[in-house]
């Protein structure tokens, strides 16, 4: 069975934290998108850390069969994008995540919880 996209977010949400990448937010966005339902945004500190992300971020998918469609280009030492199909996932760095403020562009867009699964999986 594939997986949804919200599961997806999650799962890929939970890879980017795992490599340390800060303010991880899902967003549900399908109420603001027509092209997408989820956007996945997480904060990098560093190029090294920006590729560590994406990485670990790309191997989830693949892992879950559910490979990166494709990555946006240029590829940027400060914010890459990974296309999941209904989801994408924007690594930035602090400064760029500021400047594009995507969180305020979709301002209607729920957030979505991806730590509770792992409290309950770690507990």
């Amino acid at each position: 069975m594939a997986l949804t996209s919200r599961a997806l977010g999650r799962a890929l949400a939970r890879a980017a934290s795992d490599k340390k990448a800060e303010g991880v937010v899902l967003l549900d966005v399908r109420r603001q998108s027509p092209v997408v339902e989820f956007m996945l945004i997480a904060t990098v500190t560093s190029p090294p850390h920006l590729e560590a992300v994406e990485d670990a971020v790309r191997k989830a998918g693949r892992e879950l069969r559910c490979p990166a469609l494709r990555r946006a280009k240029p590829a940027s030492d400060r914010w890459r994008i990974l296309d999941f199909g209904g989801l994408l996932a924007h690594f930035m760095t602090e400064e760029t995540r500021r400047f594009y403020a995507l969180e305020k562009l979709y301002h209607q867009a729920r957030p979505v919880s991806w730590e509770e699964e792992r409290k309950k999986t770690h507990a």
